[in-house]
């Protein structure tokens, strides 16, 4: 994984133990961190058979893509809001997440998801007192872009 400098080892230990394994649902899509900055983040899920949606395809599921687009839009928050309170500890930082919740979601499904792994991408636009705002990008294993989305999140 790579990470911003920005960023303690300890602040990227407890976002991934937040993100990977505290958030359940995260754990259910097989969502991995693969990289961490202060505006930008990626992961990736891996291709397995409970998630797949169309059985004669062996297309995705959507709403894989979807909740794969939303927890990354939330992840990108996160670290834009790490970055934000440098100032404060770690376990200061690590708390201010437990208000973070999404407003507003939307997703364009542009083609559909077959291979192997995908990859997914957020970017913050936003980081208000509030509310921030992100755009999302899934993409698959050749970097083909696949769906899109864009998301707004509560934040205080």
């Amino acid at each position: 994984m790579t990470t911003s400098s920005l960023f303690e080892p300890e602040f990227v230990a407890g976002l991934r133990d937040f993100f990977e394994e505290r958030i359940r649902f995260n754990q259910v899509l097989g969502l991995r961190i693969d990289s961490l900055e202060a505006d930008r983040v990626t992961a990736h899920i891996d291709m397995r058979p409970e998630l797949i949606g169309h059985f004669a395809h062996q297309r995705l599921h959507g709403g894989v893509i979807s909740a794969t687009l939303d927890a990354m839009g939330g992840l990108g928050v996160m670290a834009a809001i790490g970055a934000r309170h440098l100032d404060e500890s770690v376990d200061a930082r690590l708390a201010r997440f437990s208000k973070l919740g999404t407003i507003d979601l939307r997703v364009d499904y542009l083609r559909p998801a077959t291979g192997p792994r995908f990859t997914a991408v957020a970017s913050v636009l936003r980081l208000g007192s509030r509310v921030a705002s992100t755009r999302m990008e899934f993409l698959d294993s050749a970097g083909k872009l696949l769906s899109t989305g864009a998301a707004a999140y509560i934040v205080a």
